[in-house]
């Protein structure tokens, strides 16, 4: 025998479609069961084992894949599932996935129908947010790396020689709300910046960045001989969904000639809903932006998208002139520039494919009555909290993000009643502090979660309160 293939693939084939069928009967059946369970010690120790020498079926190991880790999955396609900002997925994107495999495609470059699936998305994305039509982008593993490559490209805009000479002690500054996801500030870090020449700017009582107090901190950067190169907002802050005020934000960043980066990870999504959109304003203006397809989005992880005005200023960050990456004028390494030349990635699969699927499958219109769905959820569970004695709504609820909490609960009671929850496989939220209290952070992004979702959550909350209340 030469070669993985099988000498006969009908056992392999029938296997396949059996598969199939499980995925899709799970995807009919999602709700039903726990969103999450935790997982017993033999399962784990089934993958403590020891490298195998010789192989095992197919079959013997789909048969391990239904027994000890099918059940224990993250839990995120299930309606239950409100922590953190997970999306949950759709059929089409495990059609989609399947058939990216099938191709194996490298997409760092050359010249093959993947990168022109890439370059629609790129635009498809470009036009949903309101950048130019020509802008550049590639596709990531998420915002964590999207907002890296954001910064990366605006301090190069400074000076290109840094990709040679280094930081060199330029004092370079940047600016962001201090509710900014914590990847801006590691990016600073692995920037070579340093996470305290990010200043973090308070946030007025809707939780969004304040632009006076930015205003005012550059000023004093500047008299202090820093050099301010990048402001960051944030459409849809991780802890309760905030939007800063892009629009002033993008004002002040033109006055002072620095970058404007925009982390979208999530609420860039809310452009597609014309009832959210205006809330946005100001997006359309960023120089680069960062978003997750994989979010609010639906399309399987993982999908991040960072987005780059000005084309030449993406790629004197990150191309190479290479031997071995020689572009052609014609032939399989014609098609330059390649995805590679606007990130760090050489080696990237087809992502691209489930995002034009999904995309070209629901459309933009149904996309976003699909936001504006989660955020009515998200709204009712606001007005029930509010209606309800026995809780606090605790921030502003702008889009699909709820924080609330329990009267008289204190951290260590609303710690041990989530993983109460967690394990009772009724809903899976995550917690976050506002104004130093732990609190219950519910985040509407599953397509799935419906207000009966909502009431079966509340009641088991209620189940619990008792029970710390006793």
């Amino acid at each position: 025998m030469s070669g993985l293939d099988p000498e006969d693939f009908a056992p392999l084939r029938a296997l396949a479609h059996r598969m199939l069928d499980d995925v899709f009967d799970r995807a009919e059946r999602m709700g039903e069961g726990p969103v999450w369970q935790a997982m017993p010690e033999d399962a784990r120790q089934a993958f403590r084992q020891d490298l195998p020498q010789q192989g095992q079926t197919a079959e013997a190991l789909y048969g391990q894949f239904l027994e000890q880790i099918r059940p224990y999955s993250n839990g995120n396609p299930h309606p239950g599932f409100m922590g953190w900002v997970q999306g949950a997925g759709t059929p089409v994107g495990i059609l989609a996935e399947l058939l990216a495999a099938s191709l194996n495609d490298n997409c760092g470059g050359r010249d093959h129908a993947a990168i022109e699936v890439e370059r629609q998305v790129i635009r498809w994305a470009s036009e949903m947010v309101g950048m130019p039509a020509d802008s550049s982008g590639c596709l990531v593993t998420g915002s964590s790396l999207a907002n890296f490559i954001g910064i990366i490209t605006a301090s190069r805009a400074v000076d290109p020689s840094m990709r040679q000479h280094g930081v060199s002690g330029r004092r370079l500054v940047g600016y962001a709300a201090e509710t900014a996801h914590g990847c801006v500030s590691r990016a600073f870090d692995l920037a070579g910046l340093g996470s305290d020449a990010l200043r973090l700017i308070p946030v007025d009582e809707l939780y969004r960045m304040d632009d006076q107090a930015l205003a005012a901190r550059i000023r004093e950067d500047r008299a202090a001989g820093f050099h301010p190169f990048i402001i960051i907002g944030t459409a849809g802050s991780v802890d309760c969904g905030a939007v800063d005020p892009l629009e002033a934000l993008a004002d002040i960043a033109q006055a002072e000639k620095c970058w404007f980066h925009v982390d979208g990870a999530f609420g860039a999504f809310a452009r597609l809903s014309p009832e959210h959109a205006i809330m946005l304003d100001g997006i359309e203006r960023a120089d680069s932006l960062a978003l997750d397809f994989h979010k609010w989005g639906q399309v399987p992880y993982d999908a991040g998208c960072v987005l780059v005005r000005d084309r030449a200023a993406h790629a004197q960050a990150f191309a190479q002139s290479l031997s071995y990456l020689t572009r052609a004028d014609r032939g399989l390494a014609g098609n330059a520039p390649w995805p590679c030349d606007f990130g760090p990635d050489l080696s990237r699969g087809f992502r691209a494919l489930k995002v034009w699927m999904t995309l070209a499958h629901y459309g933009a219109s149904r996309m976003g009555e699909m936001v504006a769905e989660c955020c009515d959820v998200a709204r009712y569970l606001a007005e029930r909290v509010e209606g309800d004695e026995r809780y606090l709504l605790m921030a502003p609820v702008a889009l699909n993000i709820v924080c609330f909490t329990l009267v008289d609960f204190g951290d260590e009671a609303i710690d041990e009643l989530v993983k109460d929850l967690h394990e009772s496989g009724v809903a899976a939220p995550s917690t976050t502090r506002i104004e130093g209290r732990l609190v219950i952070r519910a985040a509407t992004v599953n397509h799935r979660t419906t207000r009966a979702t909502i009431d079966a959550m509340l009641e088991q909350i209620a189940l619990l309160g008792e029970k710390y209340a006793q």
